[in-house]
C-alpha cells in the first residue's frame, strides 16, 4: 500500500478544539495586522498579500491538489475582475443592486462559467499537454483584451469607483484599511472553503487523479470529470480573487490576463510549497514582499527573486513550507541540548554569505545603471569604480560559501540528528 493511501486512512490528528483555535488564531492575525503595520504602504502590501494567498491557493487546487500544471491561470482571475468592474460601475449607475461586499460572488460566478466553459474539452489531458492548452488559452485571452474594447477597454482598461453607497458600520470602502477588512473577510472564507475541500472525498479523489490517474480509473471514478471539477473549483477562486483585486485597484486592465499574472501565481505557489496546505499562502506572502516591497529600496529585486527561486528548487523542492518543520526541530533540539555555540555559528555564516550576496548584487547592479556616486550599504560606502569593493564582496560571499555546510552539519551532529531523515523530513 502507498504511503498516500496510508496517510488517507489515518485518523485525523488535528482535534475539533485544535481546529477551532487555528481558526480564531488566523482571524485574530488578520484582524490585528493593520494595527501593527498600520502605514499606507503596509496597508496596500497586507491587501495585496491576502489578495495573492486567494489566488495561489486557487491554483493549488489545481496544481497541488490535482498534478495540473496550468500557465494561463490569470485567465479565469482576470475574467473575474473584467466582470466585477462592469458590476461594480452598474451598481454604482443605480443600474442594479449590489453592494461593494458581494461584488466577490459575481467573480466568482464569472470564473467559474468561463472554466466551465473551456474545462470538460481540456481537461480530457493531462500532463504537458494539458499546460500547453491552458497558455494557448490564456494568450488567447490576452490577446482579446484588444479585440473586443467594448468590454476590455482597449489599453487604457476599464475603471470603476469602489466609494458607491454606504453598507455595514456605515463603511463606504473609501479608506485603504476598509478594502483590507473586505479582502481579509473573503480570504478567511476561502481559507476555509479550500482547506475542507481537502477533507472531502472529492478532494481525497482529486489526490487519487494526482498521484494514479489508472486506479482512479480502476475503482470506478471518471479521471477526466474529476479534473473538470477541479478546474471549475480553481476558476471559481480565481474569480474571487480577481474580482479582490479590482475593488483594491479599482481598475481591469489587459495586463491582469498577461502571461506574467499567470507565472506570477505559478512562481508563488511553487515557493511557499504545493505539498502543504499553507504552502501557498506563506508564497505569496514572500511574493508580494520581493515583488512589491523590495522594488521600493533596491533596482535588483528580480535577481533577488530569481535567487530564492533558485535556492527553493535545489534545496527544497518541497517549497519553504517544507522547511519549517525541519527547522522548528533543529531550533528545540538546540535549545533541549544548549548548544547554542554551534547555533550561533550556523546563523554567523547564514548572515555572512547574506550579506556577500547582497553586496555583490547591489555593486552589479550600481555599476550597469552608470552610477558615479559609492555604493553606501551596511553603513560602508563602497567605490564599485575601483577593484577593493569588488574583491571585499567576493571575500565576503566566498567565507560564506565555504563556510556555511560545515557550520550546518557540525550542528546537525553535536545534536545528534541524522541528516538522511532530516533531509527527509523536508
Amino acid at each position: 500500500m502507498s504511503t498516500h493511501s496510508l496517510s488517507a486512512n489515518q485518523p485525523n490528528s488535528l482535534t475539533t478544539n485544535r481546529m477551532s483555535l487555528i481558526w480564531l488564531s488566523f482571524a485574530v492575525v488578520l484582524v490585528v495586522a493593520p494595527h501593527v503595520f498600520s502605514s499606507s504602504l503596509a496597508l496596500s502590501h497586507l491587501t495585496q498579500m491576502s489578495t495573492m494567498m486567494v489566488l495561489a491557493l486557487s491554483y493549488n487546487v489545481l496544481l497541488g491538489q490535482s498534478g495540473m500544471l496550468s500557465f494561463g491561470h490569470a485567465a479565469f482571475s482576470g475574467l473575474g475582475a473584467f466582470v466585477s468592474v462592469h458590476a461594480m460601475n452598474l451598481a454604482g449607475d443605480g443600474v442594479i443592486w449590489l453592494p461593494l461586499p458581494l461584488i466577490p460572488i459575481v467573480g466568482a460566478l464569472a470564473g467559474l462559467a468561463f472554466a466551465t466553459l473551456i474545462g470538460y474539452v481540456i481537461t480530457r489531458t493531462s500532463g504537458v499537454t494539458f499546460a500547453m492548452i491552458t497558455l494557448g488559452i490564456g494568450q488567447m485571452v490576452f490577446a482579446s483584451a484588444l479585440m473586443f474594447p467594448a468590454f476590455f477597454g482597449g489599453e487604457g482598461g476599464v475603471s470603476t469607483d469602489r466609494v458607491y453607497g454606504t453598507f455595514l458600520f456605515d463603511w463606504d470602502f473609501g479608506p485603504q484599511i476598509q478594502v483590507y477588512y473586505l479582502v481579509a473577510a473573503w480570504l478567511f472564507v476561502c481559507v476555509m472553503a479550500t482547506f475542507y475541500l481537502t477533507r472531502t472525498p472529492l478532494g481525497r479523489l482529486l489526490n487519487g487523479v494526482r498521484d494514479n490517474e489508472e486506479r482512479v480509473a480502476f475503482i470506478g471514478f471518471n479521471p477526466h470529470l474529476l479534473r473538470y471539477m477541479a478546474l471549475m473549483v480553481s476558476g471559481l477562486f480565481a474569480g474571487v480573487g480577481g474580482a479582490l483585486m479590482a475593488i483594491n485597484f479599482e481598475i481591469a486592465t489587459d495586463e491582469i490576463l498577461s502571461l506574467h499574472e499567470s507565472g506570477a501565481v505559478l512562481l508563488f505557489t511553487f515557493i511557499g510549497g504545493t505539498g502543504t496546505f499553507i504552502g501557498p499562502m506563506l508564497g505569496a506572502v514572500v511574493g508580494v514582499l520581493l515583488t512589491k516591497f523590495l522594488p521600493d529600496y533596491t533596482a535588483g529585486w528580480q535577481m533577488y527573486l530569481g535567487l530564492v527561486f533558485m535556492l527553493v528548487v535545489v534545496y527544497a523542492p518541497g517549497g519553504i513550507s517544507s522547511l519549517l518543520k525541519p527547522a522548528l526541530d533543529v531550533l528545540r533540539q538546540t535549545v533541549a541540548q544548549r548548544q547554542y555555540l554551534a547555533f550561533l555559528r550556523l546563523a554567523l555564516s547564514a548572515v555572512v554569505l547574506l550579506v556577500g550576496t547582497i553586496t555583490m548584487i547591489e555593486l552589479m547592479y550600481h555599476r550597469a545603471a552608470g552610477e558615479s556616486d559609492p555604493l553606501a550599504i551596511f553603513g560602508l560606502t563602497l567605490n564599485h569604480q575601483g577593484p577593493w569593493a569588488w574583491v571585499f564582496a567576493a571575500v565576503i560571499l566566498l567565507a560564506g560559501v565555504l563556510t556555511i555546510k560545515p557550520a550546518g552539519r557540525f550542528l546537525l551532529e553535536r545534536l545528534g540528528v541524522n541528516k538522511p531523515e532530516l533531509q527527509g523530513g523536508m
